[in-house]
């Protein structure tokens, strides 16, 4: 495979995202695209396949569709993914899983799917490599057999763990919010880093966290390692040159106005873990407060939160209540936006006010609305300050030449 080879990549997304993440990759320069549920397809070479995988924040993983085509019987799925190319990606001592779904399809047995897959791999890397066996001791290949409706589409995943995994939160919260979602929730917002931003209810602190890496254009997964970067057929210099963009594009010396605040002694002591893993302490400020004794100290600002669900026995009061002070705290920052994300369905009743827009998004398998509700200022310039937020679509994405003259920090710990 050469480095400028043009390959059909996927991005994968929750449900409610894809259209974030299609943005995102229009933002990195990649438009031959198509949307689909759950997933974006995109047109890309080895390069792009680093990029995305560094610069991403909505999106799930980056795969490589191998093949698709008609599969009714076992031969079929056979001999199609037989046909790939294997050898070109995957080495003698190569270390490939194949895994399969299957939906309303014939071939609904997935481990038989599997297996004819897996023999299939094994047969086509057989006439490069004379070997008996395959020792798979070596870089990992996550293969992916999927079969919808009787097509079957082969991918290979060059993410490994989720891009959710930035690297910075090894402790969390009862029930925390996913880095992709809340780097969604911040990109839909049309949050501008000029702007005050406040997480009443931070938990472990990934909203602020992530609008602070948003805030500095710090690509996420510029200190952890993919799968495709211990891959022979990617080059490391595709990987060094990706970091160094990523590197040059930040922008560390941006003053951010961000705060996040919790009753919880305990969820702020994690968010300052997380802080100081990101290398984001100085970019945050914490403090332990209730939403009654927050007050406004600037004007047009945005509030971004996902506060508790109160699913358990005997917490839906508790909740209803808290809904019911965010409302009173948003009318009395007034004139700020407010987003929060929740599954009750009476939430506007609680808040006291419809929402402007609501978005259907998942918080891992909840289903939940983002309740929008938009300010004086929401997406425009504020008058006299010469400037004001660019829509969410440009945020947190390389921009060509920004940041050219900045050094290149040397790790993610604390400036």
């Amino acid at each position: 495979m050469s480095d400028t080879q043009q390959l059909t990549l996927i991005a994968t997304a929750a449900m409610g995202l894809e259209a974030v993440v299609a943005r995102e990759l229009k933002g990195l320069g990649y438009d031959q695209q198509i949307v689909e549920n759950g997933r974006v397809r995109f047109r890309g070479d080895a390069r792009a396949i680093c990029r995305a995988n560094l610069w991403l924040r909505t999106a799930d993983r980056v795969l490589v569709e191998m093949a698709s085509f008609p599969a009714t019987t076992f031969e079929e799925l056979f001999q199609g993914v037989r046909a790939v190319p294997w050898e070109e990606w995957i080495p003698a001592e190569g270390r490939f899983i194949v895994n399969g779904r299957s939906h309303q399809s014939q071939l609904s047995s997935v481990p038989a799917c599997q297996k004819v897959a897996e023999k299939a791999v094994v047969e086509r890397l057989r006439q490069r490599y004379p070997l008996e066996w395959f020792p798979k001791s070596g870089a990992r290949y996550s293969i992916e057999v999927s079969l919808l409706k009787d097509v079957a589409t082969v991918t290979l995943d060059t993410t490994g763990p989720g891009l959710h995994k930035r690297g910075y939160r090894k402790l969390v919260t009862e029930a925390p919010i996913k880095e992709t979602l809340a780097a969604a929730m911040v990109l839909l917002s049309r949050w501008h880093p000029d702007r005050p931003l406040l997480d009443p209810c931070c938990g472990s602190g990934t909203i602020p966290i992530e609008a602070a890496l948003i805030g500095h254009n710090l690509a996420p997964g510029l200190h952890r390692s993919f799968d495709a970067e211990t891959w022979g057929c990617i080059p490391a210099r595709l990987w060094d040159e990706a970091r160094e963009e990523g590197f040059d594009l930040a922008d560390y010396d941006r003053p951010l106005d961000i705060r996040g605040s919790d009753i919880d002694p305990e969820a702020l002591e994690l968010a300052a873990h997380h802080l100081r893993a990101a290398g984001l302490s100085r970019s945050v400020r914490l403090e332990r407060k209730p939403l009654q004794e927050i007050g406004r100290d600037a004007p047009y600002g945005y509030l971004i939160t996902n506060p508790p669900y109160g699913e358990r026995m005997g917490e839906r009061e508790a909740v209803e209540a808290l809904y019911r002070d965010i409302g009173r705290l948003v009318r009395r920052l007034q004139d700020w936006s407010a987003f929060v994300i929740t599954p009750h369905k009476g939430f506007e009743r609680l808040f006291g006010r419809r929402a402007d827009r609501k978005r259907k998004l998942y918080n891992g398998r909840i289903e939940c609305d983002l309740y929008q509700y938009e300010g004086p200022y929401h997406g425009r310039p504020v008058p006299g300050t010469g400037g004001g937020p660019a829509s969410g679509e440009s945020q947190g994405r390389p921009g060509p030449g920004a940041g050219r003259a900045r050094p290149a920090p040397g790790s993610g710990q604390d400036r």
